[in-house]
């Protein structure tokens, strides 16, 4: 059973964060992290649509503005 933990440690280790144990060695500080530069764009361009959603169905009258969000009516 321990020799499927440890089947597991070296996938993850040797194979699927090599590219990240690259990053971390790079010299310069932009290319370090580019990796979180593209995650925050993305999160930043999903909050974006998110809120745009949000202001559609608000204008729209379509959101529920009970307090438990339920309605048992």
């Amino acid at each position: 059973m321990a020799d499927f933990f440890y089947g597991i440690q070296t996938l993850f280790e040797d194979y699927l964060f090599a590219p990240l144990h690259a990053l971390r060695g790079m010299d310069s500080w932009w290319g370090a992290n580019t990796l979180n530069w593209i995650f925050m764009l993305i999160g930043s361009v999903a909050f974006v649509y998110w809120m745009g959603q949000l202001k559609k169905f608000n204008d729209n009258n379509e959101e529920r503005k009970d307090v438990t969000g339920h309605s048992y009516l």
